[in-house]
């Protein structure tokens, strides 16, 4: 078995934090930024309506809440991890919560039993007590990603694991040993890393990872228009070749058909500086390397079709 280093990995936050992700609420940033912040007459008024808001996943009245200047926070580009973000600080909330005050015009909304603080503030002006999500934005950008970008090693161990036991196993019963071209398998065949399997049967090679992502509402499957659905804020891409930079040069990992020449993935976050930062990429050596590709990241790799950690990968 193959094991990915970690050691080198700038994780941004650590596990403890990342209830964080309940601040990032989902929404379309049309409504975003057509919605008026509210004010209140108190703290305890602006957080309970939150609090509602969150728990009915209403969007429209979270943004209203929280103000234009959380627009570009409350869509991450993962749906599915914005609604479990709503009803985990929706359940802290109704655990326990309570107004830290900072002096007069200052407050802190606490939820939860460990008190995790809200990391927009309140803040009284004029006209009553608002929430600030200026002030709360680096701090909520930084927890969403380090908990994605943990994910995405998660993933990518998972990933090169199944191709091995797939490659080990031959699933399919073809007459020579591949690694697996897709992730989900064609209707009535066994031709990728997850497929249904019948009582006693041992699970698909992620048939665990992905009992673990139906659990929290991802389904399988292309999105609306045929676009790939993110997991965990990152979008996963099966690569059949690899270029002049990666060990023993460039070839096709696919044979006449058959992928048996390796396997690699490439993971891209879904909204770049937003749901993640880094582009990942890992074969069946089994080291992952990193890469920041900038703004055009969905762009470059959306198009990658080969495993090639040029200068600028960064091994860790």
């Amino acid at each position: 078995m193959h094991c990915i280093r970690l050691a080198a990995m700038r994780i941004r936050a650590p596990l403890a934090a990342l209830l964080a992700v309940a601040a990032l609420l989902a929404a379309p940033a049309a409504v975003a930024a057509s919605a008026a912040q509210k004010v209140f007459d108190t703290p305890q008024q602006a957080a309970g309506e939150l609090a509602a808001a969150t728990k009915s996943h209403d969007s429209a009245a979270m943004l209203a809440i929280l103000g234009a200047n959380a627009a570009t926070l409350v869509f991450s580009g993962d749906a599915v991890a914005d609604r479990a973000a709503e009803d985990r600080f929706a359940q802290a909330y109704e655990e326990s919560h309570r107004i830290e005050m900072q002096g007069d015009a200052k407050a802190t909304l606490a939820v939860g039993k460990d008190d995790w603080p809200f990391p927009f503030p309140l803040v009284k002006s004029q006209g009553g007590w608002r929430f600030n999500a200026r002030e709360g934005r680096e701090e909520v950008l930084t927890r969403r990603i380090g908990r994605n970008e943990l994910s995405v090693m998660q993933v990518l161990q998972a990933y090169v694991d199944a191709q091995q036991e797939y490659y080990l196993r031959n699933p399919d019963q073809g007459k020579l040993l591949a690694y697996a071209q897709k992730v989900g398998s064609t209707k009535g065949k066994r031709d990728g890393l997850y497929y249904p399997v019948n009582a006693g049967e041992p699970p698909s090679p992620l048939g665990t990872l992905f009992a673990s992502a139906q659990a929290e509402g991802y389904r399988l499957g292309s999105g609306p228009e045929g676009k790939p659905v993110p997991y965990h804020g990152y979008i996963y891409r099966i690569l059949k070749a690899q270029g002049p930079a990666a060990k023993d040069g460039a070839y096709d990992y696919v044979v006449h058909g058959k992928m048996i020449g390796g396997f690699a993935l490439v993971a891209y976050p879904a909204a770049y500086a937003n749901s993640g930062v880094m582009t990942f990429i890992v074969n069946h050596d089994g080291v992952a390397y990193q890469k920041d590709l900038g703004p055009s990241t969905s762009a470059v790799a959306s198009k990658m079709t080969r495993f090639d950690p040029v200068a600028g990968w960064k091994p860790l």
